[in-house]
């Protein structure tokens, strides 16, 4: 119940207070999660951005629609996708798996074949689409343990991407921006504050097949 009663309490924050700030336990916790998000086949084709740089979080202001969020809140995350995942990248997995479990390479040798082949034949745009899909799932999971650990935060898909990256020169780290969640601690005065939540019936949204 105690998951359930941290979910209640979580909710979109629309104003941070911005004298408060987390700790360094708190990011860490916050690094953590997002390393031990699932992705697909283990790949991790994601990469985190944490900023803690008031004159830089500003400049997102305008290119995210003027949402007071990314500039007020104590720390400011972005989620990017890589913009390739490469046969490399399948064999970098497989030799850090055979270093972390101590795993022959007889063991892991037909799955690496089958993925090195997938990927040989997946073209760019399906590589990206399938990272972006999976940054939704860092995203849940990293508003989640916000939620655990009381931390307030607010799912953002609205930006420019392209000004974003611009100002982070992505480019030159072969990243896109693809989703922000900007994290602190809500404001005594944010209008959604103790707002009830809105959600429909669980009959509605749960079909259970016995």
């Amino acid at each position: 119940m105690d998951i359930l009663n941290s979910l209640e309490w979580r909710y979109a924050t629309k104003k941070f207070d911005a004298s408060k700030k987390l700790s360094k336990q708190q990011i860490e916790i916050l690094k953590k999660a997002f390393s031990l998000t699932p992705t697909s086949f283990g790949l991790q084709p994601l990469k985190l951005i944490i900023i803690q740089n008031k004159e830089l979080q500003e400049k997102f202001v305008k290119y995210s629609y003027f949402q007071r969020q990314v500039a007020d809140a104590s720390h400011l995350l972005v989620l990017c996708i890589e913009n390739d995942t490469t046969v490399d990248d399948v064999n970098a997995y497989f030799d850090l798996e055979k270093e972390a479990r101590g795993t022959s390479e007889e063991v892991v040798s037909t799955f690496r074949n089958q993925l090195v082949d997938m990927y040989k034949t997946k073209t760019l745009e399906e590589k990206q689409l399938s990272a972006v899909y999976q940054t939704y799932i860092a995203l849940g999971n990293l508003m989640t343990v916000c939620a655990v650990e009381g931390i307030d935060s607010c799912p953002m898909e609205g930006f420019i991407p392209e000004k974003i990256d611009e100002l982070l020169n992505l480019k030159d780290l072969d990243l896109k921006s693809v989703l922000m969640l900007p994290v602190g601690f809500r404001a005594d005065d944010d209008v959604m504050n103790g707002m009830q939540k809105v959600r429909k019936p669980l009959t509605e949204t749960v079909l259970e097949i016995l």
